[in-house]
Order: structure tokens, then C-alpha cells, then sequence
């Protein structure tokens, strides 16, 4: 198979998982699929990310997320 094939796949994948989260936390059926609500919501996370407290955020975050996978076993399941 080709590099780019691979590279191609390996992004496929990658995003078929992070949509895959946005369903995970109801994101799809709590803004009844308005996709502009979405990447709004997305837009802001992106913005205090950066923000001077961004890597406290990122920390608390990875935190609850940490916790939501285990109470449900895993990240997709």
C-alpha cells in the first residue's frame, strides 16, 4: 500500500473517532444537530485552550475525560 494511502486511512480513522466522541457526549442530540452549535461549541474550547489558563484547562479536561472512560469503559465503546 502506499505512503499516503496509510496516511490517508490513519486520518480517516482518526476522524470516524472524534466523531464518534462528539456522539459519545450527546453533542449530536443536545444541539439537535445544528452543526454551526457544534463548531461554535468547538471554537470556544480552541479559545480558552490558548487563553493565559490554557494548559490548566487542558489538564482539568483530560481529567474529566479520563473519568467519563472509565465509568463507561473505554473511549468509544
Amino acid at each position: 500500500m502506499r505512503e499516503w494511502q496509510v496516511k490517508r486511512r490513519e486520518r480517516t480513522r482518526q476522524l470516524i473517532e472524534l466523531g464518534g466522541l462528539v456522539a459519545k457526549a450527546n453533542l449530536v442530540e443536545l444541539t439537535d444537530d445544528d452543526r454551526a452549535a457544534l463548531y461554535g461549541a468547538f471554537l470556544t474550547v480552541a479559545a480558552k485552550l490558548r487563553g493565559p489558563d490554557g494548559a490548566q484547562a487542558l489538564v482539568l479536561f483530560r481529567r474529566k475525560g479520563k473519568r467519563a472512560f472509565e465509568a463507561v469503559g473505554g473511549p468509544l465503546s
